[in-house]
Formats: C-alpha cells, sequence, structure tokens
C-alpha cells in the first residue's frame, strides 16, 4: 500500500535517483418371427399334450349342450389364430412392398405357387465423356467440383521449412539486492520467418519483444548454420520487429536452401479452419503443430499492456514460438506466433497476430537502413539523465510507458532539441522504447555527430501529448556513465 509520503518519496527519486497468459434402436416388425409364432401356435395346438385331455374315465351323463364345447372353443382358437395370421401376413407385406424393403427372391421362394410381379430397381444412367461435353459446351450442363483440404501436411510443412528461422538473443539481465544491481548475462529463444532478400541480406520478421532487449542476435537456419542479425526497425505496440542477415556472412550451400516465405491474406480466415503452426519451440529447435482457427479478431491485452487483436488457434504455441508462422493450408504466412496466456491452467489457446494488419508496418520497416552495431568509444551521447516508467509506474502514476527524463544535461543534443525534465522519451528513429535496456540496445548503432528523431510525450494541461525533436548527438562528457 501507498501512502502520501511514500508517493512525494518516489516522486522526488524522479529528479533526484538517475537509474535504469445401441443407439436409438429403433425397432422394427420381425416378418421371420411373428412368422415362427404363428407356427409354433398352430402345432402346438395339433399336440395331443396341447389340450393336456386326461384318460377316458367313467362320469355322470352331461347335458346334450355341454357335450363338445371344449373342442368347439379349441377350433374357434385356431381358426381365429389363422385368420390373424393371414391377415397380418399380408398386411406386412403389403407395407414390405411399398417400401420396397421385401427380398423379391426370399419371398419368390416362400409363394412359388403364387408369384408376384417381380418391380425392376432403376439404374442411374451417366453421360459417356462425349455427351457430357457436348452439354458442357451448349450450357445444358453444370460441373461443381467439389474439394476437400489437404490432410496430408507433409508437403506443405517441407515447403514452409526453409523460410523458418530460429533466433536466439543475448541480453544483460539485471535485479537489485538491498539497494545493489547485479547484472548477469543470459539467453532466450525465438522464432523468425524470412520474408524478402536484397542484393546484399536475407530479412526476417519476428516478434519485437524477442529483439527489444538483445546485446545480440544470432539466426540459425534450416541446415544449423547460423549468423549474426542486425536491426532494421522494431515496433513494440504491433509486436512485430524485422532484422537482417548479410548473405556475405553465409556460404553457399545454406543460401541455396533459403527460401522466401509467401505471406497470404489473414482476412480470408474463417473459423474452424485448418493451420500449422511452426517454431523454435522452448528453444529445442523447429517443431510443427497443427490446429484450427479457434476465434477471429480477439482482443488481447499483453502483459506490457498493449491491447491488440488477435487470431486464436488451438494449434500449440509455446515459449520460443514467439515469431513463428502461423500458416495456412497453402502455405502461406497469415499470422506471425506471438502470445500464449494462461500458463498451465489454459490448454489449446494459442495467439498470432494477424499478417495483413501488420503487413504496411513490416514493409516500411523492410525499406529501413540496416542498423550495424558502432564501437563502443563511437557511441553517440543524447544528454539526459533518465528513470524507467514500468507498466506498474505508469498506472499509479499516469504516466507513459518509457524513459522520464529527469534532468537535461546545458549544451547537449537534447537540451538544444528542446527536450525538458518530465517529458517521457517513447521512441527513436521510429523504433518504439519502452525500458532503458532497449534504449541503449538503440543508440548503439548511432555515432556521435548522428542526427535521430526522438519522440517523447509532454504533460501540457494535465494531457500527456506527443512530439518529436531531432537531436544531434553528442560526445560523453567525462564522469557521466
Amino acid at each position: 500500500m501507498y501512502d502520501e509520503n511514500s508517493q512525494n518519496n518516489f516522486q522526488n527519486s524522479f529528479q533526484n535517483n538517475p537509474a535504469q497468459m445401441s443407439g436409438y434402436n429403433t425397432g422394427g416388425y420381425n416378418q421371420q418371427s411373428a412368422y415362427q409364432g404363428y407356427a409354433q401356435s398352430f402345432s402346438s395346438a395339433q399336440d395331443p399334450q396341447f389340450a393336456q385331455t386326461p384318460p377316458q374315465q367313467p362320469q355322470a351323463p352331461q347335458p346334450a349342450t355341454k357335450k363338445h364345447g371344449t373342442a368347439g372353443k379349441v377350433m374357434m382358437a385356431i381358426c381365429m389364430g389363422l385368420l390373424f395370421g393371414i391377415f397380418a401376413g399380408a398386411g406386412f407385406y403389403a407395407v414390405q412392398t411399398a417400401t420396397g424393403g421385401i427380398n423379391t427372391q426370399t419371398a419368390a421362394s416362400a409363394s412359388a405357387s403364387n408369384p408376384t410381379p417381380q418391380t425392376s430397381v432403376p439404374t442411374l444412367a451417366f453421360p459417356s465423356d462425349e455427351d457430357l461435353e457436348s452439354l458442357l459446351s451448349s450450357g445444358e450442363a453444370q460441373v461443381t467440383i467439389l474439394t476437400k483440404e489437404e490432410t496430408d501436411l507433409t508437403g506443405v510443412v517441407a515447403d514452409a521449412m526453409p523460410s523458418m528461422v530460429s533466433i536466439t538473443e543475448y541480453y544483460t539481465y539485471s535485479t537489485s539486492y538491498w539497494g545493489q544491481t547485479i547484472s548477469q548475462d543470459a539467453e532466450g529463444s525465438g522464432s523468425g520467418i524470412i520474408i524478402g532478400e536484397t542484393d546484399d541480406e536475407y530479412i526476417i520478421v519476428t516478434n519485437n519483444h524477442v529483439v527489444e532487449d538483445a546485446n545480440e542476435l544470432k539466426i540459425t537456419f534450416i541446415d544449423g548454420s547460423t549468423a549474426t542479425a542486425y536491426l532494421k526497425g522494431r515496433d513494440a505496440n504491433t509486436d512485430v520487429a524485422v532484422v537482417a542477415v548479410m548473405k556475405d556472412d553465409l556460404d553457399d550451400d545454406t543460401i541455396a536452401q533459403i527460401k522466401i516465405a509467401e505471406l497470404g491474406n489473414s482476412d480470408d480466415l474463417v473459423l474452424g479452419q485448418n493451420v500449422i503452426a511452426i517454431g523454435n519451440a522452448l528453444g529445442y529447435g523447429q517443431s510443427v503443430t497443427t490446429g484450427i482457427v479457434s476465434a477471429l479478431d480477439r482482443e488481447i491485452t499483453t502483459s506490457d499492456g498493449n491491447t491488440q487483436r488477435y487470431i486464436q488457434t488451438d494449434a500449440a504455441i509455446n515459449p520460443g514460438n514467439s515469431g513463428g508462422a502461423l500458416l495456412n493450408m497453402a502455405g502461406q504466412v497469415v499470422g506471425i506466433n506471438s502470445n500464449k496466456i494462461g500458463g498451465s491452467s489454459v490448454e489449446g489457446m494459442g495467439y498470432a497476430i494477424p499478417i495483413t494488419e501488420v503487413k504496411a508496418t513490416i514493409e516500411e520497416f523492410m525499406g529501413r537502413d540496416t542498423l550495424v552495431e558502432i564501437e563502443e568509444d563511437d557511441m553517440g551521447f543524447i544528454g539526459i539523465y533518465m528513470q524507467e516508467v514500468t507498466e506498474q509506474i505508469s498506472q499509479y502514476y499516469g504516466l507513459p510507458v518509457g524513459i522520464y527524463v529527469t534532468e537535461v544535461i546545458e549544451d547537449t543534443g537534447a537540451d538544444e532539441a528542446g527536450i525538458k525534465s518530465g517529458d517521457v522519451i517513447v521512441g527513436i528513429n521510429g523504433n518504439t522504447v519502452r525500458s532503458i535496456d532497449s534504449l541503449m540496445n538503440t543508440m548503439k548503432y548511432y555515432a556521435i555527430g548522428d542526427e535521430i528523431q526522438i519522440t517523447f510525450m509532454r504533460n501540457e494541461d494535465d494531457e500527456y501529448v506527443e512530439h518529436t525533436v531531432t537531436v544531434t548527438l553528442g560526445e560523453k562528457p567525462e564522469g557521466i556513465r
């Protein structure tokens, strides 16, 4: 819980402390069983045991009207049974004949003495190839070709694999213990898609969060060879980044196997459509999962506070899949795998950025110059002290996420461009800046004397307004870290 004193102390720190998701069984009438039942009744009536007549014994004379009563009743029962059987059988036969359910061969054998006229079963007559061609050409016939989606994915995957790469990100992880900041090197895994080439380089699209804090990026191609990647552009709002690999860093065998991916149209996707996800899951190398389109235009807010529309799929997308491809059955890239929410409590909910929504951003990054890292001693200096505004700080103080300027050093590029204390830097040369690490990793491409575009947010009448200024980078004064 924050009290007023702690809030004031934290606000003062900006100025004083520079820091860095068996059936329904219809019963039917059984003709054979019914016939056997009637026959058994008839046979039993002829059996002497059926009447169970006792041996003749002397008995008193009976009245004449009672003399043959028992035999008459038995004969009446037999007659009634026969009549019932005849009518029931006739009715059954009529129904079965009308519905086509009787076996004419069996009926003929059973009723040879009284044959029933046979009805021939009509057969379907198909036109010959010549007749069909004539009908089609005359317009009297129309043909509809029914197709189904390919269920054997081996061909689609084999064609797509040369366009997929694994990305290893090397970065510095900082933690604080008892006021001391401890930094250590670490690495992470991601995926990428080869989407273009120039005379000098191959161009790869991935997620911004895969490359944002990287000190170095290594790309692994289909043949297992690796090369260094260089930044062209990245955007935290869409979580898209574009990097490049120099062809001079690859041998001829690797180049011969590389293939450029085909971008599809994510607007054409429909619910239930089959899709394939390919990526460097858990850093183990390229793997393939399949599923369907579970939802479209699914609005998700990610852990960094960005809200974006995604394609939802039940294809497994795990850490390391980020930046990989979501393909349709034609092998076209329809999404960039980006996010999986819910942790271990949720299964079958993966997300991909619709390719159509970010195609313009990707094309803009592809047209930029590739940024090659320069020597640290040559790196330009903006001229500010700064404090990182995290998502948590942003929510509490109402500040934009980015780099809070705690102080501007006199006679530097920032001072001459009009940047002031209290401004929040959010971008450099069109690349989103959300942390001190991302700012420093962007600045390592710009030398002393270079001009850069800095985008910042300034509080004007209790509302933050975006501004962009041109800053000429200077040399870092001695004594400033």
